[in-house]
């Protein structure tokens, strides 16, 4: 027996939100398909929620932070990143997520699903044209910077334990990596 999956789009899944049907669930629309998300372990949460406070602190006004907020993707994805940095002012998105024209840069905190961040999710935020993607390395204390889009990969991608990074949507910003790592 040949088993088809239904391809969901970003309308059908609204549609699916609105009338109660994903109410109380957990789960986010990638590439098409419905996928449940991973539980959330305290350490996950403090980092995101740390990272949250330090990104709105030093940005000010130069942008919205969003924390566990959907961004709504081209390729019928509506992911949940754990930190999005977007064009402000915040009233933008009042009718709809931000879309990638509208975001500087993503961050996920990652503690159980690095593989899946660096790879998968990368992709999909690459192909997507997310110009600039971070992943939190909670185990290894690490963060991932990934640049460079182009055909559903990321040319650049370095790893950081300490120092300063520079966002490519706002050069005047200083980020330091041991604030997020810690």
């Amino acid at each position: 027996m040949v088993r088809t999956l239904t391809h969901w789009t970003v309308a059908d899944y609204h549609q699916m939100i609105e009338s109660g049907i994903l109410a109380g669930r957990q789960v986010e629309l990638l590439d098409g398909q419905i996928i449940d998300m991973s539980p959330e372990l305290p350490i996950h949460r403090v980092t995101y929620r740390r990272g949250v406070k330090y990104l709105e602190a030093l940005l000010w006004t130069q942008a919205v932070v969003f924390a566990t907020a959907p961004v709504t993707l081209p390729s019928d994805g509506e992911p949940q990143p754990d930190i999005c940095i977007a064009i402000p002012p915040e009233s933008r998105y009042d009718q709809r997520h931000p879309q990638p024209q509208d975001i500087y840069w993503l961050i996920e905190v990652s503690n159980s699903t690095l593989s899946y961040d660096l790879n998968d999710k990368a992709q999909m935020y690459a192909r997507d044209q997310i110009r600039d993607y971070w992943v939190i390395d909670i185990i290894g204390s690490q963060l991932w910077v990934h640049r460079e889009p182009s055909q559903g990969k990321y040319q650049s991608v370095v790893q950081y334990s300490t120092g300063i990074i520079i966002p490519l949507a706002l050069p005047e910003v200083e980020v330091e990596v041991n604030k997020l790592l810690h």
